[in-house]
């Protein structure tokens, strides 16, 4: 068997060696394992997950040949549950699989508190009353939940938990933490050690850009009132005294300083998004909180005291040009600034454990410094019951959608999901499901459709005619090609939920293969 640091070489770049231990100590449940589920769970099986439970009352049948690459044509007859695991054992001989022959909706019906020894449970081609049924097990047991779906060339995939916080949320794009618009006294004293008047030109094009910044962003407070660059105007005034600059030097470090100019610009302070987080109302920290908290609880202190009203620094700089005496003091002054920030947050994080009677080293220093370090992109993600999205959407946001031609198709698809298993619920089977009488079919949903916008408050609101025809002409098939699409957008969310690395999506994702859109709606 290879070592895991090979066989997971390319993941463990993405989530490191944290986020692999988390995968590799999370149980999974998988309700049905037709083809969307079976693709969901080969995706984890492959990423190393810890153990995986398949659970499936169903027989393999000719049918599920084609749309299904973990059965073949000698399991027909036998266990779906059983052929599927074997299968997936195939892929990853370190993840522990087992299977249950049983129904799911049966399982939720009868044995709720079965779910509660999973860390994830992925629940698929599930209806709607075993949906909310199902939720609210999993919301008492604090138990993580995914639907996934597919119907045809649509599909959905919608996380379930009360709350899910994240320290690494590891954003495309975001500003380094360089303040150049506020340094602290070391920071300023290096930059004022550097006379960049009067040093010769080929020192002067070996300056770091964070010197000629934090200097020329001196001298314009000076002559400005004490005020950064605020204006359009001022913005390229500012750059022209770089510009002005370069033009007698020709340096890429003044080139770089132009470029990065913006940062200067930066307001001073924490974002909207970390003041949401430092007043909810679950940073005022009890017995009962999560580690999180209470490291936010210590950051809002810090922040209000030592900080200044920033937070704790980083502690990285970008590549520049520069010596690489001067490059690595100025890496060293920033490294020195981010530590003795995070040793002020230890001791608060420690003092406020004890404060609430719990052991103060039961938050190691590798949590507190990654806490530190990813400070100004912490994540809060709440999720609304399945319930009660069903029984009462946003009505502001589904009307939106309605009415808006971007959303009009997404948000079609949604509400005829629905509208198939109430179709389902009345008639015993899918709209379309059996040849002959597409046309009642098609009545009878449209129907359907009218009647559960009426109950969700969306009086007069319709859907097209070619959307419902479409529903009606999928017959509830799962096509494998959706169906590995719909697998790998659960999958994805799935390692973002057990790692805690990445932001998982906030609200129900909408897959539309007809125009190959995908949307995400908030209700």
């Amino acid at each position: 068997m290879a070592e895991p640091k090979t066989k997971y070489d390319r993941q463990l770049r993405i989530w490191g060696d944290q986020g692999q231990a988390a995968l590799e100590k999370a149980s999974i449940c998988l309700l049905n394992c037709g083809p969307t589920g079976s693709e969901t769970l080969k995706n984890l099986v492959l990423g190393g997950v810890g153990s995986i439970t398949v659970i499936d009352g169903s027989k393999v049948e000719l049918g599920d040949l084609g749309n299904n690459f973990m059965v073949d044509e000698s399991c027909v007859g036998q266990s779906k549950a059983k052929c599927v695991c074997a299968f997936l054992q195939e892929l990853n001989d370190a993840v522990k699989a087992k299977f249950i022959e049983e129904y799911p909706v049966t399982l939720i019906e009868t044995n709720p508190s079965f779910f509660s020894q999973f860390t994830l449970v992925v629940a698929t081609q599930l209806m709607e009353d075993s949906m909310v049924k199902l939720d609210r097990i999993c919301r008492e047991a604090n138990v993580i939940l995914i639907f996934a779906r597919s119907y045809g060339l649509t599909g959905l995939v919608r996380i379930s938990l009360k709350e899910h916080t994240v320290v690494e949320s590891k954003p495309d794009h975001f500003l380094d933490d360089l303040r150049l618009n506020n340094p602290w006294p070391e920071l300023k004293s290096f930059a004022e050690s550097i006379d960049i008047d009067a040093q010769d030109p080929v020192a002067l094009k070996h300056t770091p850009y964070v010197v000629l910044l934090i200097k020329t962003a001196e001298q314009w407070v000076k002559s400005h009132g004490g005020s950064l660059p605020s204006t359009r105007e001022e913005k390229k005034e500012f750059k022209d005294l770089l510009k002005a600059r370069m033009v007698a030097l020709d340096g890429d470090n003044y080139k770089e300083a132009i470029e990065a100019s913006f940062k200067v610009f930066a307001p001073r302070g924490i974002s909207p998004d970390l003041q949401q987080i430092l007043n909810d109302s679950c940073a005022e920290v009890g017995s009962n909180s999560s580690d999180f908290w209470v490291m936010v609880a210590a950051l809002k202190d810090f922040i209000s005291n030592e900080g200044g009203g920033e937070a704790p620094l980083e502690g990285s700089i970008p590549d520049m040009t520069s010596t690489t005496e001067l490059y690595v003091n100025l890496q060293n002054i920033y490294q020195a600034k981010a530590e003795a920030d995070f040793l002020v947050i230890e001791q608060r994080v420690r003092n406020i454990l004890k404060k609430i009677g719990k052991d103060p080293l039961s938050i190691s220093k590798t949590t507190i410094k990654s806490f530190c370090r990813n400070a100004r992109k912490l994540k809060v993600c709440r999720y609304r019951s399945i319930e009660n999205e069903i029984n009462s959407p946003i009505l502001p946001e589904l009307q939106k959608y309605l009415t808006d031609e971007d959303y009009s198709t997404a948000v079609g698809f949604y509400i005829l999901l629905r509208a198939v298993d109430r179709f389902a619920a009345n008639y015993n089977s899918f709209p379309g499901q059996f040849d002959g009488g597409m046309d009642e079919d098609i009545s009878r949903l449209k129907t359907t459709a009218v009647g559960l916008l009426s109950d969700l408050g969306c009086n007069g609101s319709t859907l097209t005619e070619d959307l419902i025809n479409e529903i009606c002409r999928f017959g509830a098939s799962e096509l494998h090609a959706v169906s590995a699409f719909i697998g790998g957008i659960a999958s994805q969310e799935v390692i973002k939920l057990i790692t805690r690395q990445f932001v998982p999506m906030p609200g129900t994702f909408i897959f539309n293969g007809i125009d190959h859109k995908s949307q995400i709606l908030s209700l």
